[in-house]
């Protein structure tokens, strides 16, 4: 037997069964970190730059929130959910790294976490995407979920 929710009895790749859960209210929060060299940074600081492929900033928003409403489709064993709400949020942090924010909520049967994670993880490769003509010194550092509430237990990260 296993501990881990997406193998079957004979430890086989399985969807988990939600059929006997509740409905609950669920949101989650995830975060992506990316440095990106200080000649980059200035121009977002600035303002949100444009580049040949758009607004950096405001195009890679919209490609979170895509993301987030396609994760059944990219994650094989990811339950297709519909998407409630999903809000994505770029910042510069003091340590002058780009934060990236993406919050998703749903009432359903299963988690949405992979939702937000999904939605943070695109929005920080669009980020490289638009600025690699600039640099490819550019490292995604960090992809986690800082907070999930629904389901069977709740989850906040301390940092």
């Amino acid at each position: 037997m296993t501990d881990f929710s997406h193998l079957n009895h004979k430890l086989e790749p399985a969807i988990v069964n939600v059929s006997g859960k509740a409905v609950t209210r669920r949101k989650a929060i995830a975060k992506a970190t990316v440095d990106i060299p200080e000649h980059i940074l200035q121009k977002l600081k600035e303002g949100d730059f444009k580049t040949p492929k758009g607004s950096v900033f405001q195009t890679a928003i919209i490609a979170g929130i895509m993301a987030a409403k396609k994760t059944g489709e990219l994650i094989p064993l990811c339950h297709p959910i519909g998407l409630e709400n999903c809000e994505v949020s770029i910042d510069i942090n003091d340590r002058n790294e780009i934060e990236i924010y993406c919050t998703a909520e749903v009432e359903a049967k299963t988690g949405i976490e992979m939702e937000a994670l999904t939605g943070a993880s695109v929005a920080a490769l669009t980020i490289y995407d638009m600025c690699k003509a600039l640099s490819h010194d550019i490292c995604i550092k960090e992809i986690k979920l800082i907070e999930k509430t629904g389901g069977k237990n709740d989850f906040r990260r301390t940092e």
